[in-house]
């Protein structure tokens, strides 16, 4: 017989909305389950055809627009919405961005984690022997427990050109990157957040930088163009979070055991990824990928899966990185900027007749 928080389970509801009313629909454990086996499913089906050159790019943009979701999630959207360039929950984008979703406009599935919370009779353990502790006729002793069960339910989320309302404010990283004083704050911001010195230097042979992990240094060839830089340092800075000699220095990812040629795609991937998010990846020519198909041959779905949620890591931790030194930066700016209007105002208010004494002979 199942436990009352069994039963309470099998009687939650599964909302979907339609449009823009709430459609209640009673389903049991069993039946989410199904539905999220089928979810997975498809995924496992469309992970393969991502590794051609083509399709391979086209999933490193999309990863680049929503790089907080997980690999599987950014599959979702994609499979779903291959336009979509932002997305949010329907309470979400009303109440954080004033905006609503519009009458007749179907949700995008995502799946979200929903951990089960179970306690348990179960034997105890001496922390020392780590042995069953028994009592004093012999029988083992057991403890309550409570357990976490990773469980997953199916959410829905809508992208901006399903919305209608208040404008989004614009981060301006896009803009940065139209002239030279863009490219400065970005390579700037790029350096901030290295965990290792970068240097520009002459480099014998036609390697355009590397990343020593023994003197935990990046070197990239001087002058070059400014995308290429951009790219070459990005490309490194990759590396230096994943392959530094004690381990990833990125939280969430733990895999030490790869080959170099998987280390080279996940660091071409992540670099790219994050040239997209500025706009500058087409402004490099050599990403054509034409290695992909061969590298991801043979290989199983979960360890592709793998190599892809570790792109999609690195690429995001680099991503949050420069969009907060960026801004860092704007502020800074900002702030300097609107202190020497209000000087500039204060003065004009205490010396109004020298000020007009002055500009009367220039304007002569």
């Amino acid at each position: 017989m199942g436990s009352c928080r069994d039963v309470a389970a099998r009687q939650s509801y599964y909302t979907e909305r339609i449009g823009m009313a709430k459609t209640f629909v009673k389903k049991t454990r069993e039946e989410k389950k199904q539905e999220i086996e089928k979810i997975t499913e498809k995924l496992d089906e469309e992970v393969r055809k991502i590794f051609d050159s083509d399709n391979y790019k086209k999933y490193l943009k999309t990863m680049s627009r929503f790089h907080n979701y997980s690999f599987n999630n950014t599959m979702l959207i994609a499979m779903q919405r291959p336009d979509a360039t932002l997305v949010a929950s329907f309470v979400s984008w009303k109440n954080n961005f004033h905006r609503n979703v519009k009458k007749g406009e179907k949700g995008i599935k995502i799946l979200a984690p929903a951990p089960i919370k179970k306690t348990a009779e179960v034997e105890a353990i001496d922390p020392k022997t780590n042995k069953r502790i028994l009592d004093e006729n012999g029988r083992p002793v057991t403890e309550t427990v409570q357990m976490t069960i990773p469980f997953y339910k199916v959410a829905y989320v809508y992208d901006i050109g399903q919305t209608e309302g208040e404008e989004l404010p614009s981060l301006g990283v896009n803009e940065l990157t139209a002239d030279v004083n863009g490219y400065r704050k970005i390579i700037k911001a790029i350096e901030s957040i290295s965990p290792v010195p970068v240097s520009y230097e002459d480099i014998k042979g036609t390697a355009k930088g590397y990343y020593s992990p023994n003197d935990k240094r990046i070197v990239v060839q001087k002058g070059m163009s400014e995308s290429q830089t951009i790219k070459t340092l990005l490309h490194e800075i990759a590396h230096s979070f994943l392959h530094d000699k004690e381990g990833p220095l990125i939280e969430g990812i733990d895999r030490q055991d790869t080959t170099r040629s998987t280390k080279e795609v996940e660091a071409e991937g992540a670099a790219f990824t994050v040239m997209s998010f500025l706009n500058l990846d087409e402004k490099v020519g050599d990403y054509s990928f034409s290695y992909i198909a061969g590298w991801s041959s043979g290989r199983d779905v979960k360890e592709l899966k793998a190599s892809m949620e570790t792109i999609r890591k690195t690429a995001s931790h680099i991503i949050t990185g420069i969009e907060e030194k960026l801004m860092e930066r704007t502020s800074v700016k900002e702030r300097l900027a609107a202190g020497e209007a209000k000087k500039a105002e204060h003065a004009v208010k205490e010396k109004p007749n020298k000020t007009k004494a002055r500009q009367e002979p220039a304007l002569a």
